[in-house]
């Protein structure tokens, strides 16, 4: 399998615009462009700084401030406000503290002390490794090619060779105090150097400008990349073992097996899963060394602190798919995996190490398949699987030029239960009310249908919109992934009376985001005539869309659920109408009344499953429904002997609290009704009427 060649990598720095820019927005500029570009450095990775002469806001003098990139940042989207800035003549005042290699943990307690002008961006634990090399721009880059290099058995003779001493070099060690001290060292005694590489981590550069900086970090990465490509023995990872499935094959395969794995894995904590099969996935997880490249595990700390220190390969083979043989033996094989972490835990803890964390694989590696990625939330699932494709591009390098060498299992460990990272965990703020649930809402694009989706995004849920209105429904996609994340939207065109298009449904949620939780059957039309005026053709598109398009996307929904046994919730937005006849709405009356009835039967089925189904009764709903657009409403007003432009005005002064029924009203029964807040209601009704004594249940 050849891999397309990758674009160059190319200066994108525009003087124009970067002469009008400050010393501070000059760092920010290029922080951005390498951001970027993921073969720089990759999400969340990577530090830049500059050291900046300013004025004192205590004494008036200038003084020169460290600018660094603060804790828990990411350059390709950084402002300015998350930079940290501190006193340089602090940071250095802080050798007199340092008792060493052992206490070096106790140093990012005092940076706060060095904060310049009272700027609340945390300081991170990388701060020392820019304060004290002796450059005024540095970039701390984790480039795939460069971490290759890095990552192999001769990475000190190889960075001599390849950079000519250019690049000077460190073994592996923790990011901390200590290092800062020894890149100080480093770089001083070597004043003619560019940069260092740290062993199996990544890259430090520097320059007198800010461009200076910027184009030594892309020289030297063109160059690792120029170099490795020149050398690559082949073939690639020992060689292509098996054959990759077609694509739909993949896809198939993969969004039956992400709901059963995202059940046997989310006991303690709903996951949500990723689907990779690009062709650098596809090149490794059909090549003869995936089994002994995998178990080396990552080499860079970002790679694992991400991906966990090894994948989980499931045990599959492309020319012979026996799925059913998978699934039977994914039980014994995670049971595997979590016994192995837990030894790992065991052999590597310290007397004041955290407890074990969950041992469930992150990453999934599956033969001629692609690669899984679950975790607590999309993007992270999402970022993990990119990590891991940066592992990958480090193990094609290593291994095609030298031997690739993973981090050893200790030193894993020790930054994986490190103190400082469990604070940071600890720090996290309190997973929102849906987090890591999965929403299906039909009828997506309508206004009810957007204002569900907006409340389950805001309580933290993966969202699946389906419609048959494609426009309509590309514009409410647009919509909500402004309010929740590109990552937590999605959207399916697709008719809910199609039982092939209704699974379609249900396997893109599978594969977007794993499975699915929540099911939000909303969908729907309305009509209103005589009945001796009611032609068949409407009768049965009524039936149809409100009676079978419900039954299908629920029965879709509630294999999938039962598949992944963590229960689930279904709400069914039905009407007023449901339980009170209205005259000259007999076609539109009966389906909502066999939705109401279709909910409670599913009830007593699903709660052996823990699958929670109940119904939401709105009336008269005009603002912002498709519905109320088109003739029903001019059905409405001439049934009520109205005006067209009265029938808001009609229906809430029809109303006992004499209140009109909005969208976000219904979105809160749902919401209420699809959460734990009900977790022990099934079978209900929620009127939201604003008041009918007719639909009062009995």
């Amino acid at each position: 399998m050849n891999l397309p060649a990758p674009a160059p990598i190319t200066s994108l720095w525009d003087d124009a615009a970067a002469a009008k820019m400050s010393e501070p927005e000059l760092l920010l500029y290029r922080s951005n462009l390498l951001g970027s570009d993921l073969r720089i450095t990759n999400f969340g990775g990577g530090n830049t700084s500059a050291k900046v002469m300013m004025e004192d806001p205590l004494s008036g003098q200038q003084v020169e401030v460290l600018w660094v990139k603060g804790s828990g940042g990411d350059l390709g989207s950084i402002k300015l406000d998350g930079f940290s800035t501190l006193y340089m003549d602090k940071l250095q005042a802080l050798k007199g503290r340092y008792r060493g290699l052992a206490n070096e943990d106790e140093m990012v307690a005092y940076l706060p002390h060095c904060t310049f002008n009272l700027n609340p961006r945390a300081a991170s634990i990388d701060t020392p490794l820019h304060a004290y090399i002796a450059r005024k721009h540095v970039d701390h880059m984790h480039p795939d090619a460069v971490i290759a290099i890095a990552a192999c058995a001769s990475s000190a003779a190889l960075t001599q060779k390849i950079f000519e001493g250019e690049l000077g070099w460190l073994p592996w060690q923790r990011p901390g105090y200590d290092l800062g001290l020894k890149l100080e060292a480093l770089s001083q005694s070597q004043p003619q150097l560019k940069g260092i590489i740290l062993e199996g981590h990544g890259l430090f550069t520097w320059g007198d400008t800010a461009k200076s900086c910027y184009e030594t970090t892309l020289a030297i990465i063109k160059r690792a990349e120029e170099w490795l490509a020149a050398n690559v023995q082949q073939p690639v990872f020992g060689g292509q073992a098996v054959a990759p499935l077609p694509q739909e094959e993949r896809s198939a395969l993969a969004a039956k097996l992400m709901p059963l794995l995202r059940g046997k894995i989310s006991r303690d904590e709903y996951k949500l899963g990723h689907f990779d099969d690009s062709a650098a996935v596809l090149e490794f997880v059909c090549s003869a060394d995936l089994k002994p490249l995998a178990a080396l595990g990552t080499s860079c700390p970002d790679h694992f602190l991400r991906t966990k220190i090894r994948p989980f390969v499931i045990d599959f083979d492309p020319r012979q798919p026996n799925v059913d043989a998978v699934v039977a033996g994914l039980d014994d094989a995670l049971a595997q995996y979590r016994a192995d972490y837990v030894a790992y835990y065991e052999r590597c803890k310290h007397a004041n190490s955290p407890a074990v964390r969950d041992a469930n694989p992150i990453i999934y590696l599956i033969p001629g398949v692609g690669m899984l990625s679950f975790a607590k939330d999309k993007a992270t699932a999402r970022i993990a699987g990119e990590f891991y494709v940066n592992a990958i591009n480090v193990m094609r390098g290593a291994n095609g030029v030298d031997s690739y060498v993973g981090l050893p299992e200790q030193e894993a460990f020790d930054i994986e239960y490190w103190l400082l990272e469990e604070a940071k965990l600890q720090r996290m703020p309190k997973p929102k009310s849906l987090a890591g649930r999965i929403a299906l809402v039909t009828g997506g694009a309508g206004g009810i249908g957007q204002a569900v989706a907006k409340q389950l995004l805001q309580e933290g849920a993966c969202v699946l919109l389906t419609d048959i209105d494609a426009e309509a429904l590309e514009q409410a996609h647009k919509d909500l992934a402004k309010v929740g994340g590109k990552d937590n939207v999605g959207s399916v065109v697709a008719n809910i009376t199609s039982e092939e298009q209704v699974e379609q449904v249900l396997s893109a949620s599978a594969l977007r985001f794993g499975g699915v939780d929540l099911l939000v059957s909303n969908a729907g039309i309305a009509s209103s005539s005589p009945l001796e005026d009611t032609s068949l053709e409407v009768w049965d598109r009524n039936q149809d869309i409100l009676v079978k398009g419900y039954f299908l996307a629920s029965r879709a929904a509630f294999r999938m659920m039962k598949q992944q046994k963590l229960g689930g919730s279904m709400v069914f937005v039905a009407s007023k109408n449901g339980l009170v006849a209205s005259a000259g709405a007999s076609a539109y009356c009966t389906a909502k009344a066999a939705e109401i009835h279709l909910a409670r039967c599913i009830a007593l089925e699903g709660a052996p499953h823990r699958i929670r189904v109940n119904v939401v009764n709105p009336d008269a709903v005009i603002r912002g429904s498709r519905i109320w657009d088109g003739k029903w409403k001019e059905e409405r007003a001439q049934s009520n002997k109205i005006g067209t432009d009265d029938v808001e005005a009609f229906y809430r002064d029809r109303s006992m609290l004499k209140l009109s029924v909005l969208p976000e009203d219904i979105a809160e029964a749902v919401y209420f009704l699809a959460s734990d807040k009900s977790a022990k209601s099934t079978g209900n009704i929620l009127n939201v009427d604003a008041g009918n004594a007719g639909a009062f249940t009995r």
